[in-house]
């Protein structure tokens, strides 16, 4: 018996997705909840499982093709052994890429089993690229976390392949000129490794994002204002606690749990700046929903926190590294990526020191946190070396004044600097 493998019910919020990558070819075997394809939208990676195990017979969208829900990808046949699939006379050029297809994937799984370069598994842009121009993946140097591939490593080993290959002398000599001709012009000399190009789509979620801050720019009336902090208290907080807090709760006491709470308690004086404009209308929210930006391989995504106010540092810390390494993986799912009323992004940890961030719309504001940098400060007439980190709010400013945004930045400073003031709530 036979089952077609259709795409699954997109979100209503999602149109269409692209098949970015085939994990299985006809002729192989699967198992019940392998994954078989992934599919891109502009939000998230989504994986199409097998319903049963059997023997994929046929594919009927090839990779790149932009799939609506309900389509049908691909035919099963359920419990058959796996055998090779007959190509149906293809001409030379796709009887070659389809030889090689099986081979660059089985390089792959072999590579995702490779201590080295495992990480459990490519992620799936990783994957596509590898698949698609065919390469060995224990042949790419990585530089990811433990080992693993990333994006850009296949991006720059193609440059150098391409590079090397443009570069590589010309064995066969020259026809002599006619003896009545000028000279032969001196030939153009090869482009240098670094001057070579690629050309390489946008995946969905880069336009999505790309489209959402146009948008964001051209519906809303931005401003920025910045102050700075004091962590020297939040930092003997943590020295002092975050053995026996990691111990208790199983994960690590960082700084953003501070900055939500910090956060929150300035939403709570200054409601304006968690409402957001619907038309000619101002929408209260009465409860705080903190997204928290995470960069990933394939773009910056933003997962949100649900109900930060009631959550305790612990779990707010639980939550925002779960999400992280979930939307590293590419497993992260639509629900946790839509809503939220206020937003956190942290351009610190790659060294930033002073930023202006775009509002995540339909917000009204997010908050821009930086690099920890020790500076002289006076304190009490005398000059001290303090952590300091310089803070950003941007603001819709149709909604939010900037005495509003300024109270507000104001607000989170002094929590940060005094943080027992979250926990009394004055």
């Amino acid at each position: 018996m036979t089952t077609e493998i259709r795409v699954p019910q997109l979100p209503e919020s999602i149109a269409d997705a692209t098949l970015v990558a085939w994990h299985k070819q006809p002729g192989d075997a699967i198992r019940r909840d392998e994954n078989l394809a992934d599919l891109e939208t502009d939000k998230v990676v989504l994986e199409v499982p097998a319903p049963t195990n059997g023997v994929v017979r046929e594919i009927k969208v090839q990779s790149g093709t932009v799939v609506t829900s309900g389509q049908v990808l691909a035919v099963i046949e359920e419990g058959a052994a796996a055998v090779p699939a007959a190509p149906a006379k293809p001409a030379a050029a796709a009887t070659t890429a389809a030889k090689a297809a099986p081979a660059a994937s089985a390089a792959v799984q072999a590579a995702d089993g490779d201590g080295a370069k495992d990480s459990n598994k490519l992620s799936p842009s990783v994957r596509r690229l590898i698949e698609e121009n065919r390469l060995d993946p224990a042949a790419i140097p990585a530089s990811g976390k433990d080992g693993r591939l990333t994006k850009s490593d296949v991006v720059d080993f193609l440059g150098k392949k391409q590079s090397g290959a443009a570069a590589a002398p010309r064995t066969e000599p020259s026809a002599p000129a006619p003896a009545a001709r000028a000279p032969a012009p001196t030939p153009r000399p090869m482009p240098a490794a670094g001057r070579t190009e690629q050309r390489v789509p946008m995946t969905r979620l880069r336009q999505r994002i790309a489209q959402r801050l146009i948008e964001a720019q051209s519906t809303q009336a931005l401003l920025t204002s910045f102050n700075e902090v004091d962590l020297t208290e939040v930092q003997a907080l943590r020295a002092r606690y975050k053995d026996r807090f990691e111990k208790e709760h199983g994960v690590k006491l960082g700084f953003m749990s501070f900055f939500v709470k910090a956060s929150i308690e300035a939403l709570k004086k200054f409601p304006v700046v968690n409402a957001s404009v619907d038309g000619t209308d101002i929408i209260y929210h009465e409860y705080y929903d903190i997204g928290v930006a995470v960069s990933t391989e394939r773009g910056l995504m933003v997962p949100v926190v649900r109900d930060a106010d009631v959550k305790s540092f612990a779990t707010i810390e639980k939550e925002v590294a779960e999400y992280a390494k979930r939307a590293r993986e590419g497993t992260i799912a639509i629900e946790d990526l839509t809503g939220g009323t206020f937003t956190i992004t942290n351009g610190g940890v790659f060294g930033s020191l002073m930023s202006t961030p775009i509002v995540n719309a339909p917000q009204s504001a997010i908050l821009g946190m930086h690099k920890i940098q020790e500076r002289p400060m006076v304190v009490s007439g005398q000059i001290v070396i303090r952590p300091m980190m310089y803070l950003a709010v941007t603001y819709d400013h149709r909604l939010i004044d900037g005495r509003e945004a300024v109270q507000f930045l104001v607000a989170v400073k002094e929590s940060l600097e005094d943080p027992g003031r979250m926990l009394l709530g004055i």
